[in-house]
């Protein structure tokens, strides 16, 4: 790309008060995080249906694996074509597609008439998912200033929780109003086989709200001010960094980011370099570790691992509430101090505490110990995923690449991290049934294990420097 003249100061933009700086910047950030929420639904809701729809369409093992997996398949697929969308479209047309095929996997799922039906409903949600957990993160980190870009990063990982949160408390509610008051809604018609006779419907049907939501809000959002950049549109670009920071600010963020423009070849042969191979291991490994931690084991399968704990049906997921309020709780510590703390402490010490708390609740499977002992281990597992890789994987991901393959190259962490979070969740039902539980949280605590070593000897301190700066620092360590 050539270099062309950055545009002179505009006054209009340097007498911008701070406050509204400050609620631009918000707003952008907080409906850029709506993409979150309506992932973390998405992966969410699915833990409420299992046992429902098991029954209903006799699924065996493997069968109810592809039902809790199949989702992840339209996720892999997503994060493969998102960075391409991203790179050559923009950010904002990406998220675009990423609300439609939040809304059409709702409605799909809500009505299916069978069983392939509502699997092909969950694999468009996960495009959804797949494109939004590039799209969105990279969105909100190329618009924030350096001091507080791990804290709105992190912001998105919060609409996650939320959203997770939401799946939780919308499938408890349902299941018992469905339980409470079978005479509703008395009849065949639609509505009471959609919130009674087969309440599993109405679950994945709330999603329509958020992405209706997402869809129109998005409309209005402007588009990322680095990647109008590297397209040349340097006084949309202005205008938009000079509504965040202020004029002098932008004009001294245009220089060095169009500067960064004319160093970087703009291919994935970049990643490969000395240095930038570097960041793309950390990224893999950010990806693969982050899905091997069993993390959405919990998430998908929460009430089978609760009822193997000797809970009822109904019990559990009211335990899968209170594990989805400890991971909200200590994902706001660790966007308190994602800033403060920095990334690699947060990372390398929570991911430690992982290790040992799931090894524990692997002993306590294993010896039959009382389900609420369980529950409260499990509560720590919970919480030091959420304040180490949750808090900090999306904010470490979306920072660490150059602006012009920063689309692709995220595009391709998140495609490992969907491949194995596929692959785990597809074989964990078959893996418990031949191995139990306790193997299984076994297995994870000593791949949690590795993964702070890994953390420890690769992973750099990024906190309060722009863009640009990390980008020179894998330079350097490739000249070394």
């Amino acid at each position: 790309m050539t270099n062309p003249t950055l545009p002179s100061l505009d006054p209009a933009a340097a007498l911008l008060p701070e406050s509204k700086s400050v609620l631009y910047l918000g707003a952008v950030c907080l409906v850029a995080s709506i993409g979150g929420l309506l992932f973390g639904f998405d992966t969410a809701v699915i833990s409420g249906t299992v046992t429902s729809v098991k029954a209903q369409y006799l699924l065996s093992d493997l069968q109810e694996g592809w039902f809790g997996s199949s989702a992840l398949v339209g996720c892999i697929l997503g994060a493969a074509v998102a960075g391409l969308i991203s790179d050559r479209f923009g950010r904002k047309p990406a998220l675009l597609a990423s609300a439609l095929f939040f809304l059409l996997s709702a409605l799909v799922a809500a009505v299916a008439p069978d069983f392939n039906w509502l699997v092909w409903g969950r694999i468009i949600g996960g495009l959804g998912v797949g494109i939004a957990s590039v799209a969105a993160p990279m969105y909100i980190s190329e618009f924030s200033p350096p001091g507080i870009r791990g804290r709105l990063v992190a912001f998105y990982q919060l609409s996650i929780v939320v959203g997770i949160l939401v799946a939780y408390l919308s499938n408890w509610l349902l299941n018992g109003f469905a339980t409470g008051h079978p005479e509703a809604f008395a009849g065949t018609g639609w509505f009471h086989r959609i919130m009674i006779a087969e309440v599993w419907r109405a679950m994945f049907g709330v999603g329509v709200v958020p992405a209706v939501a997402f869809l129109g809000l998005l409309l209005v959002m402007p588009e990322s001010p680095r990647w109008l950049i590297k397209e040349g549109h340097l006084d949309a670009a202005f205008t938009i960094l000079s509504r965040i920071e202020g004029a002098s600010v932008a004009q001294k963020d245009m220089a060095e980011i169009s500067q960064a423009e004319k160093e970087e070849g703009g291919t994935l042969r970049e990643l490969f370099k000395p240095g930038l191979r570097v960041a793309l291991l950390v990224g893999l490994g950010l990806s693969v570790f982050g899905q091997l931690s069993g993390v959405n084991i919990v998430v998908y399968y929460g009430p089978r691992i609760l009822t193997g704990a000797a809970f009822s049906a109904a019990v559990a997921l009211q335990c899968q509430v209170v594990l989805g309020l400890v991971n909200l709780l200590f994902t706001l510590v660790a966007i308190w101090k994602v800033d403060s703390w920095g990334r690699r402490p947060l990372l390398i010490w929570g991911m430690a505490v992982v290790s040992l708390s799931i090894g524990a609740t692997a002993v306590l499977y294993y010896v039959k110990a009382p389900a609420l002992a369980i529950v409260a281990m499990l509560c720590v597992y919970v919480a030091c995923l959420a304040i180490s890789i949750c808090g900090v994987i999306w904010v470490l991901t979306s920072e660490i690449f150059p602006n012009r393959v920063r689309g692709r190259a995220v595009s391709i962490c998140i495609f490992a991290n969907w491949g194995t979070n596929w692959l785990s969740a597809f074989l964990f039902p078959w893996y418990v049934e031949k191995f139990g539980l306790a193997s299984g949280f076994a297995s994870f605590a000593v791949i949690c294990a590795g993964a702070t070593l890994f953390f420890y000897y690769l992973v750099p301190e990024t906190k309060g420097k722009s863009l640009e700066e990390i980008e020179k620092h894998w330079l350097r360590k490739g000249h070394r």
